[in-house]
């Protein structure tokens, strides 16, 4: 008689999250991909969203569409250890005074993770070094919405104190779901052929370039792949995992660190946990990436 266990049922919905992760025996969940933005921001980029959706406005409904202070109570619900801000500069002159909320949301909400962000410009020489100083542990860059070449020599400094700093930065470069001049493998490449120390976390798994990126997560150590919007029902209808990528993802093991986008996704939280446990890659996979991966990356205590 085979002696092989079924796998583990993902959580129906975000009130079983908690025990879910108890049964795999987890303190929590370490989700290295979560927002929080200043509100007037945050409001326009919910705007964005509405009007531009996937492929047509409307089909993308934000979820988690409450106060920040609703916000801050589902993601304690749901079991996060940790709360990134992840606020990403789109133009010059926005990632200072980004910083400067994000050290003031780390100063009001205990179990924040200090984040930060930046954009090609000659400040962002200063005020990365400074958001360190402060206690940042990990920043948020996204080249597709801020249209920006990541070997901009502008971002050279900065690659560099973060690289020695050994501070993770999620990197939205991927071309979906929209792409743009610099998104795609080729530059985060060439980026970390000259920086190859560089502990990069590539959001969405590099979707829809899902093959390149892991390449890239295997050859740099210090590479990772968050799992944001990956497998889910909503992402499978529009650029679907290859179907041999499962064995890619175990083989990746400790590179692979939950991410979910909260709370910008179209659907409940609870479904991306669904999504990674139906991958079926066994229990201690789970744990690693829901938990072990991301906890390291971002200084998470287990207690």
């Amino acid at each position: 008689m085979s002696t092989t266990r079924p796998p583990l049922p993902g959580p129906a919905d975000d009130a079983q999250v908690p025990a879910f992760t108890r049964s795999l025996g987890l303190p929590g969940l370490a989700d290295i991909h979560v927002h929080f933005l200043p509100e007037r921001m945050l409001t326009k980029v919910w705007q964005v969203f509405d009007a531009r959706g996937w492929e047509r406005a409307g089909d993308w409904p934000i979820h988690y569409r409450t106060s920040e202070a609703e916000r801050l109570a589902t993601v304690r619900a749901l079991g996060l250890r940790g709360i990134p801000s992840l606020t990403y500069a789109h133009k010059p002159g926005m990632a200072a005074w980004l910083n400067d909320w994000c050290t003031d949301f780390a100063s009001r909400v205990p179990d924040a993770v200090h984040s930060g962000t930046f954009y090609p410009e000659p400040e962002a020489a200063d005020y990365v070094p400074a958001a360190l100083e402060r206690g940042a542990r990990l920043f948020k860059a996204h080249v597709q919405v801020g249209a920006f070449e990541p070997n901009d020599p502008l971002l050279d400094p900065v690659w560099s104190v973060l690289q020695d700093a050994g501070t993770p930065v999620v990197l939205h470069a991927g071309s979906g779901p929209h792409g743009g001049a610099h998104t795609g493998p080729g530059p985060v490449g060439r980026l970390l052929r000259r920086f190859p120390r560089l502990p990069l976390v590539i959001a969405h798994l590099g979707m829809p370039e899902y093959r390149e990126f892991a390449d890239l997560a295997h050859r740099y150590e210090h590479v990772h792949l968050d799992t944001t919007m990956a497998g889910t029902d909503y992402v499978e209808a529009h650029v679907p995992l290859p179907p041999d990528f499962r064995p890619v993802l175990r083989d990746l093991g400790e590179k692979v660190v939950l991410g979910a986008d909260f709370p910008n996704i179209p659907y409940p939280y609870a479904h991306q946990l669904q999504a990674l446990a139906r991958l079926d890659l066994g229990e201690d996979w789970l744990r690693g990436v829901l938990w072990r991966n991301g906890a390291r990356l971002m200084g998470l205590e287990s207690g």
